[in-house]
């Protein structure tokens, strides 16, 4: 059984290993793209807390708050608050990728007013996978104790499958969040073009480099996090059939 999950573990390795280049890659992208347009200012000289209170305006929202915060790409919305969060590079800063950045965020909060379907689904997915994660491997041990008494086979079963399941929440969540950051950085798009923020098509181009720059993020957590899912059930596999077989 060992030497099956050691030979599990170096080749899910070796496969699991270009996503986490990836990640690195993507996070690297974002903040080298994000710092270059840094330096590129509007031709209308708005700054990004600017933008998101006059995109909130347009759209008649009033209960909602933008706020500085601190660091570097902080970037948030927080629906339990009704608060917008610029980090310190967006706030104040009159640059296109702060403009792109904090129009992003208002993007959620659009989605929030719209009820966008995926949003509403990332939003109930976010407790229950806090919980899931802590929850999946204590439950699929306790699932293969269980199996080894006889008597309790089919509830370890039952056990092993549920922990498989709390496990596979994060990558559920992973999928639903992929397309609710790729909607708001479309929205994003919209509502600058619309808005006349950005003017020149050099400074549309930039913004939805930045944009495209921060979705890459979300693509390669996505392919980590279902291959890191993949290897666990592989695991899972192994310690179930050998069970059996024995």
């Amino acid at each position: 059984m060992f030497s099956d999950l050691y030979l599990i573990y170096l080749v899910s390795g070796i496969i699991i290993l270009p996503c986490i280049l990836l990640s690195l890659w993507a996070s690297a992208k974002v903040h080298t793209t994000f710092n270059k347009y840094d330096r590129m200012p509007t031709s209308t000289d708005w700054s990004g807390g600017d933008t998101a209170r006059m995109l909130l305006e347009r759209r008649g929202l009033q209960g909602i708050q933008v706020v500085p915060g601190k660091g570097e790409l902080t970037d948030n919305f927080n629906p339990s608050t009704q608060t917008v969060t610029l980090s310190q590079s967006s706030y104040d800063s009159t640059s296109v990728a702060a403009v792109a950045v904090s129009a992003h965020e208002i993007g959620h909060v659009m989605q929030q007013e719209d009820d966008y379907l995926p949003y509403r689904m990332r939003a109930i997915l976010v407790p229950v996978t806090n919980i899931g994660s802590r929850l999946a491997i204590p439950l699929v041990l306790a699932g293969v104790l269980l199996q080894w008494l006889t008597v309790l086979t089919e509830v370890g079963n039952i056990v092993v499958f549920i922990g498989v399941c709390m496990y596979g929440l994060s990558t559920i969540f992973m999928l639903v969040t992929l397309p609710v950051e790729l909607n708001a950085s479309h929205r994003a798009k919209e509502m600058l073009a619309e808005t006349g923020v950005l003017v020149t098509k050099e400074e549309k181009r930039a913004a939805s480099k930045v944009l495209s720059a921060a979705a890459m993020t979300y693509v390669a957590a996505l392919l980590t996090s279902l291959l890191y899912f993949l290897r666990f059930l592989l695991y899972v596999f192994i310690l179930t059939g050998r069970h059996r077989r024995d």
